[in-house]
């Protein structure tokens, strides 16, 4: 089972529909397989979809104005721009359309994620153009294409700069860490030609494109660091096997030691992990949350639960980090681990997405053997904490609110990780913390 993980600025979806990357000319086929896409959502929404009244919306009249509109749109990334206009306007985290992979990737050569109410750069990469123009960690971005960016609609930002509406070049506003005026600079981007078929092979994960664009999929997704007190554990996805989280456990963190659990930045991911992570830091089995899907749907009611490892059970003290990038899965555990009073929960507020969806791939055929995939994520249940509230759009609120500020981002300090180890004894100065995962962060070479 797959997955925990999430318009003033719909509007400009409209608006901006001629500065598509993907810009041609549609002829009478094309735009009858992007209403045959749309159908097909709307398909998949009307059977799968966790509310049966669909939060109250209209679905036929709702996709009724969106095929009328296809008739309008002049490009395939018009297109895809509708389908994905009228599933976020369900206001659902993990309800959004998967478009095709498109004839080419772009890559801004920036990293950007809320802190607090603010959006910064986090991290640019080395010899880009975005490092040419000046741009740095810490720089905090004003606006981005026209428009000022905050906590609430960053992610449909990304989503929509990085994956519906790539472009040749990004305009950004920024308020320099280093100070002076705000400035105006234009990155150009770097441009990779892929195959000419557009083809969605592998499950578009909406969380990898939030946390940054870079592709990671070689990288390690935990890193350990350790003394004879504690040992600290960056857990960057649940989209692990649940057997990796025990074998990890084992090999790395040990029965007697405190643990800094690091989840900023992890989206989230499979339900499995998520409770069998639970099941090594409690003594007794437990319900974490209840779902509540369709009635007929009974997997999708079931509430999530775990059996404790007893005697095996971790019992020295937790920390667990979270930050604005933190979703899902990530938040629940932080959750549960506040109700449970298990342990101590510092950083940034988490993202507030946390419904249960699953990956529908979909295709169709274009030309002689060839096949279009694409597909949406569709909510099929929400969560339920055991203080009978969702942490949808809310969040989690730390126990301890801690900011990094812009210039602890620009001489890449970590003053949450420091004061994590500090209350366990320890010391770590925030130029150290910093540099401790960074690997993590690194940019690959392409």
């Amino acid at each position: 089972m797959k997955n925990l993980t999430r318009f003033v600025f719909a509007a400009a979806i409209c608006a901006v529909f001629a500065q598509f990357a993907f810009a041609q000319n549609l002829d009478r086929i094309e735009r009858g397989r992007l209403k045959d896409m749309l159908a097909s959502v709307k398909s998949s929404i009307k059977k799968n979809y966790y509310d049966a009244n669909f939060r109250g919306i209209d679905l036929d009249a709702r996709f009724a104005k969106a095929e009328a509109r296809m008739d309008e749109v002049s490009s395939l990334g018009q297109g895809f721009a509708v389908i994905a206009q009228v599933l976020m306007e369900f206001n659902d985290s993990h309800l959004y359309f998967m478009p095709p992979e498109t004839t080419t990737s772009v890559d801004y050569g920036l990293r950007m994620k809320a802190v607090g109410d603010k959006v910064f750069v986090t991290s640019v990469r080395p010899k880009s153009d975005a490092e040419a123009k000046g741009l740095k960690a810490g720089d905090e971005i004003l606006k981005l294409e026209g428009f000022r960016p905050n906590r609430k609609e960053l992610w449909k930002m990304v989503y929509y700069y990085y994956t519906l509406s790539p472009r040749t070049k990004l305009n950004l506003t920024v308020a320099h860490a280093s100070g002076g005026d705000p400035a105006d600079i234009e990155i150009a981007a770097k441009i990779r030609t892929k195959s000419r078929i557009l083809n969605l092979t592998n499950t578009f994960d909406l969380n990898d494109v939030i946390r940054d664009s870079d592709n990671r999929a070689e990288r390690n997704i935990n890193y350990f660091a350790k003394n004879s007190n504690f040992v600290i554990w960056k857990m960057m996805t649940f989209s692990i096997e649940p057997t990796e989280i025990e074998r990890l456990i084992k090999t790395e963190v040990g029965q007697g030691r405190n643990v800094i659990l690091d989840l900023r930045g992890n989206g989230g991911g499979y339900v499995k992990s998520l409770e069998e992570l639970a099941g090594f830091f409690f003594d007794k089995d437990m319900k974490i949350a209840d779902r509540k899907g369709r009635e007929e749907k009974k997997k999708e009611n079931e509430p999530m639960t775990f059996k404790s490892r007893g005697a095996n059970a971790l019992n020295g003290k937790l920390i667990v980090l979270i930050d604005s990038q933190s979703g899902s899965a990530s938040e629940i555990f932080a959750r549960f681990v506040q109700l449970e009073k298990r342990g101590t929960v510092i950083g940034d507020v988490s993202a507030g997405a946390v419904m249960q969806s699953m990956s529908m791939g979909m295709k169709i055929t274009s030309g002689m053997n060839n096949e279009i995939h694409y597909g949406a994520s569709v909510t099929n249940a929400d969560v339920i904490m055991s203080d009978g509230k969702s942490v949808e759009h809310v969040g989690v609120t730390p126990d301890k609110l801690m900011l990094p500020t812009a210039e602890d981002l620009l001489k890449q300090r970590d003053p949450v990780l420091s004061h994590a180890v500090e209350l366990l004894g320890g010391k770590l100065t925030p130029e150290e913390a910093g540099k401790l995962f960074a690997k993590a962060e690194e940019w690959d070479d392409r």
